[in-house]
């Protein structure tokens, strides 16, 4: 009868490396998921509704829009033939109003309102039903300050 000798696959170099092939695949597992949650809880703009102030503050924390300014997003829902009009005041820096559809694409954009103002205003017909997002930033690099962001969903007169 022949025997089995089992002592070459129970050598420690085979054995250690077992154990570190486990920790490798542990590890990237680990890594995988945990920016997965990373990302979910960085990019989450808030979501807004319509007749409601929101008063926030922009900071250099938020999101850099890659011309020395910051920008944070809101949330919107929106259906076709809504007209919108979104405000966004503030005494502490030059505003920049973006209405971004869910592709990314700029729909409407809007850096003064009118006059010496350096307040933001957009109006807006909603060409297809969908979910959007209202981007607040500043102009010339200012890192932000105090605002207030208002969606208003119009209705017609009858």
């Amino acid at each position: 009868m022949k025997h089995l000798n089992l002592s070459n696959y129970y050598h420690p170099k085979y054995f250690i490396t077992a154990i570190a092939i486990a920790i490798v695949i542990s590890l990237t597992s680990f890594t995988i998921e945990a920016s997965a949650q990373i990302r979910s809880a960085v990019y989450k703009p808030s979501a807004i509704a319509s007749g409601i102030d929101v008063n926030d503050i922009l900071t250099d924390k938020d999101i850099p829009t890659g011309q020395k300014g910051f920008a944070r997003d809101y949330a919107i829902a929106a259906q076709k033939d809504e007209r919108l009009e979104i405000t966004v005041n503030s005494g502490g820096f030059d505003t920049i109003l973006s209405l971004i559809d869910s592709k990314g694409e700029v729909m409407a954009e809007n850096d003064d309102a009118v006059g010496d103002s350096t307040n933001s205003l957009i109006f807006f017909k909603v060409r297809q039903s969908g979910n959007y997002i209202v981007r607040v930033s500043s102009f010339g690099g200012s890192s932000g300050g105090k605002f207030t962001l208002k969606l208003t969903k119009l209705r017609p007169i009858d």
